[in-house]
């Protein structure tokens, strides 16, 4: 079986696409043909976490205050924009304008009074609690 002639005429019969759209057949799709309806492995799942992870880490090292953090603030602000992007994360402003005066306390309080902390619950307790302490939980 020829592997890279059946990858050839695949990748070139089903296209590449970047963001989800509907197939054909109406069903969610994504890359070279996957239909989201169908499952994905563990590996496929961590290899988009670590693409996914690398973006973020790429977005806060321009923020800056971020060569000022340890690794554990670092760390929180990462999750922070992994899970919010980096426009809704900029909206923290008054935690923001706290790291900046290296005032944890107050910017781990900012971020408990917030939508996403009531959104996340424990996930923003953790986080806050890191930035607060400079300890890893």
């Amino acid at each position: 079986m020829d592997k890279e002639l059946i990858l050839d005429l695949l990748k070139r019969h089903e296209g590449l696409r970047l963001k989800p759209y509907l197939c054909s057949a109406g069903k969610l799709t994504i890359g070279y043909g996957h239909n989201l309806d169908n499952p994905i492995s563990e590996e496929v799942a961590e290899a988009i976490l670590m693409t996914d992870m690398a973006i973020a880490i790429q977005e806060c090292i321009y923020l800056e205050y971020w060569p000022h953090l340890s690794e554990v603030r670092q760390a929180v602000i990462v999750d922070m924009v992994f899970n919010l992007g980096m426009s809704r994360f900029k909206k923290f402003k008054k935690m923001r304008a706290a790291i900046m005066k290296r005032d944890f306390k107050t910017a781990s309080q900012e971020m408990l009074d917030s939508k996403w902390a009531r959104q996340v619950g424990g996930r923003a307790i953790r986080l806050s609690k890191m930035m607060e302490t400079n300890k890893a939980s």
